[in-house]
């Protein structure tokens, strides 16, 4: 139990939370204000077949200082809803485009 558990200095215990899910992927659209949609790359094998399919998914991130622009390539981060479809925010710029 106390894998699930952390304690403090003052002996409270809070919870510990769970890794967030970070993705890679490029920006796509960067018009709406502090948003971007990055499409992010996903490869799954086939259950029946084995071959490996590439799977790209387009998700809003939310990026405080509009810093990022089109074709960048970024790393985002899950975090609580932000909006009715913004589900994950701007972690850091790895790549600019050319």
């Amino acid at each position: 139990m106390s894998d699930s558990v952390n304690n403090t200095e003052n002996g409270v215990e809070t919870p510990v939370r769970n890794e967030r899910k970070k993705m890679r992927g490029y920006v796509v659209s960067d018009k709406m204000d502090k948003t971007i949609v990055v499409e992010v790359e996903d490869r799954v094998k086939h259950a029946l077949y084995g071959k490996v399919l590439r799977r790209n998914k387009k998700v809003k991130a939310h990026d405080e200082e509009n810093s990022a622009g089109i074709g960048d390539l970024v790393i985002i981060s899950e975090t609580r809803p932000l909006s009715a479809t913004k589900r994950f925010r701007l972690v850091e710029i790895v790549e600019k485009a050319k």
